[in-house]
Order: C-alpha cells, then sequence, then structure tokens
C-alpha cells in the first residue's frame, strides 16, 4: 500500500489538485511499479501562515 503525501499551501483549485493526483498515480505505476488501486495520495493543505522557510512565514514573502 504505497502512501504519497503532498504538503503544500493552500490555493490551488480542486481541479488542480485532481490533476496533481492523477499525475502522481501515473508516475508511481509508470516508474514504482504501484497498482492504482492500491496507491494513496494524500494532500497536506497547509495556510501560509503557517509554513515558513528560512525564517521568513509564508504570508510574509515577497517572492
Amino acid at each position: 500500500m504505497p502512501v504519497v503525501t503532498v504538503e503544500m499551501w493552500t490555493g490551488r483549485s480542486q481541479d488542480q489538485k485532481r490533476a496533481l493526483v492523477r499525475a502522481i498515480t501515473d508516475a508511481m505505476v509508470a516508474h514504482a511499479g504501484a497498482k492504482p488501486d492500491n496507491l494513496h495520495v494524500i494532500i497536506h493543505e497547509v495556510p501560509k501562515e503557517n509554513w515558513a522557510l528560512a525564517g521568513v512565514m509564508g504570508d510574509e514573502r515577497k517572492d
């Protein structure tokens, strides 16, 4: 039972997440020999104000 976890900021549409899950599934089948029926993809969406990079909160970043 392979599990792929994606951590990302909130803000993507349901269609974007659907496409991402499909692409991850296809890649795991093609490159890792996973069976699609046994593959779990979990998306954790984190608000920018709860995620920091290099000491700067996501909602304060300028890039």
